[in-house]
C-alpha cells in the first residue's frame, strides 16, 4: 500500500499534460513502472489518480458486489465511467484525457492533492473553492469523522 504526502500546484498544457512534480514523482517511483488509473471523482469535480495495485484493491471490492442487483450495476457502470488506464512518460509528464479535463473543468492551473493512496487532481480554483469552504468547519468534521474511539487506536 502507498501513502502519499502533499499538495502541489502545477499547469496543464493545452494538450493536457502536465508535469508531475518531483517530490510527488519520487514517492510514486514504487509504482511507476505497473501504471495508474484515472478517473472522474466521485465527491466534486476532480479526477483521482489510482495506482494500479490501488486501482486492482478497489475492483476486488468491487468485484464482490452481487451483480443481480440493479443498484449494483448501476454503482459499478457509473464508478467506471470515464476510466483509462494512463502512464508518466519518461519526460515525467501524465497525459489527462480531453473529457476527462472537460469533467473537471480544468483549465491551466491545477492542483494535486495527495488522498492517501491515490491523487485527487483539480482545477485549482475549484480546489480553493472545495478546501475554503466556510459551511463546513474542520474542527466539527474531524470530530464527527475521527472522534469516535472504537478500538482502533484514533481519538
Amino acid at each position: 500500500m502507498i501513502n502519499l504526502i502533499g499538495t502541489y500546484e502545477c499547469k496543464v498544457d493545452a494538450k493536457g499534460r502536465m508535469l508531475v512534480p518531483a517530490d510527488l514523482k519520487k514517492q510514486l517511483s514504487p509504482v511507476l513502472q505497473e501504471g495508474f488509473v484515472i478517473k472522474e471523482g466521485l465527491f466534486g469535480s476532480c479526477l483521482e489518480l489510482h495506482p494500479m495495485s490501488e486501482w486492482n484493491l478497489m475492483t476486488q471490492k468491487l468485484n464482490k458486489l452481487n451483480r443481480f442487483k440493479k443498484k449494483n450495476v448501476d454503482f459499478i457502470r457509473r464508478f467506471n465511467k470515464g476510466v483509462r488506464m494512463v502512464e508518466i512518460d519518461a519526460a515525467g509528464r501524465l497525459l489527462i484525457p480531453k473529457d476527462l479535463v472537460v469533467f473537471a473543468g480544468i483549465k491551466k492551473e491545477i492542483v494535486l492533492s495527495s488522498a492517501i493512496n491515490i491523487v485527487e487532481i483539480w482545477d485549482k480554483e475549484q480546489y480553493n473553492a472545495a478546501t475554503d469552504d466556510a459551511d463546513v468547519d474542520i474542527g466539527d468534521l474531524a470530530e464527527e469523522v475521527m472522534g469516535n474511539d472504537d478500538g482502533d487506536g484514533i481519538s
